[in-house]
């Protein structure tokens, strides 16, 4: 069942995604991130096929909590290879817990409060600034206390949607910030240590391929259980044919539509790697599968940040705010496991046939 593909902790995932990769025969690789925690941090990766051959790339985990998800299709993905009967036409590149900290500690930021996906800046750009609309509500974002269950943050987030409408405010909170290292989308003051790993090694990963499709798992924007595969803001629209012929146009949303599912980011994971291999035909994929509402999904992100950096960890509104947001994020719920899950598969077998059989249009 698909269900069984979920851990209950980042060691468990990393375990079993260990485990699973060795059954089906993939070169194993590990990179550890140091940090001040004593525990065994690491992004791994597990590679299967040919170093010629059309490659499809899954990444779980850019923000951690959202690998048990990621990790949980991966490994049902590593099971699925382990029982084919022939590997030999597709190469398959599985990187595993890109934020190991967030993974590990039930949150979206690494170790350094950062939010990867708003950390792949390209080299020679700086990382500063906010948006205008997150200065004015950072008081409302980030307050320097913990979490309490007497604040009535639902009713401020109402109040903000009316008066700066919905798409415009989720632009200004989420699209990333650089002048607030405590505050929530933050994208670092440089290259994270897992920004760096990437740089180092992805194309030792990816070997000769020239055929790349790359899908990132993530979790919480848009209805429960179903799924959009977002394109970067560096794609071009005359590639935009392509992804739907390859997925179908009802889950593939195009840059630029009026009430996207999602917002314009800085330092995307995606679009740094894009431009890194430039020169091979690299398609990247954003696959965002929907949890709960806007509103409850923001709040969580909220009330977690400030138990993080102001809450006593075994204190009751600290325990309350980490299940809440794993909740948001990985709901405990056995049908919305099983789908997004057997989605997923879904999305990665339409990737492989279409750099396997289909040509470009």
């Amino acid at each position: 069942m698909s269900e069984s593909h979920f851990s209950k902790t980042y060691t468990e995932a990393r375990r079993r995604f260990i485990d699973a990769a060795t059954a089906a025969g993939a070169t194993l690789k590990s990179y550890r991130i140091d940090t001040q925690s004593q525990e065994d941090l690491t992004i791994d990766v597990a590679i299967i096929g040919p170093d010629t051959a059309p490659t499809v790339v899954t990444s779980s985990g850019v923000h951690g909590v959202e690998g048990f998800f990621g990790s949980a299709t991966q490994h049902a993905l590593l099971d699925n290879l382990r029982q084919a009967k022939s590997q030999n036409h597709i190469r398959h590149v599985l990187i595993h817990g890109v934020n190991p900290f967030g993974f590990s500690h039930f949150r979206r930021a690494n170790e350094d409060n950062i939010d990867l996906n708003r950390n792949f800046i390209p080299k020679g750009n700086k990382y500063e600034g906010a948006p205008d609309g997150y200065k004015r509500l950072n008081h409302i974002l980030n307050p320097t206390s913990p979490p309490s269950r007497l604040e009535s943050f639902k009713l401020r987030a109402l109040w903000m949607i009316c008066r700066h409408g919905l798409q415009p405010l989720k632009q200004a909170i989420a699209g990333g910030q650089y002048k607030y290292p405590r505050g929530i989308f933050f994208g670092g003051h440089g290259p994270s240590k897992s920004h760096q790993v990437i740089c180092e090694n992805c194309e030792d990963w990816m070997g000769s391929s020239n055929k790349i499709v790359h899908i990132d798992f993530h979790t919480g924007l848009g209805a429960f259980g179903t799924y959009k595969l977002l394109l970067t803001e560096f794609e071009k629209p005359e590639a935009f044919p392509w992804y739907t012929n390859a997925f179908g146009s009802d889950c593939v949303e195009p840059p630029d539509i009026p009430d996207p599912t999602a917002y314009r980011v800085s330092g995307m994971f995606g679009g740094l790697l894009q431009q890194h291999f430039a020169d091979r035909e690299y398609r990247f994929l954003l696959a965002e599968f929907g949890t709960y509402g806007v509103i409850r999904v923001l709040k969580a992100i909220r009330a977690e940040n400030r138990a993080y950096h102001y809450g006593v960890e075994n204190s009751t509104t600290y325990q309350s705010a980490k299940k809440e947001f794993l909740e948001c994020f990985c709901p405990n719920d056995v049908l919305w496991r099983r789908q997004v899950v057997a989605s997923g598969l879904k999305v990665i077998a339409q990737a492989t046939h279409a750099i396997s059989g289909h040509k470009d249009k």
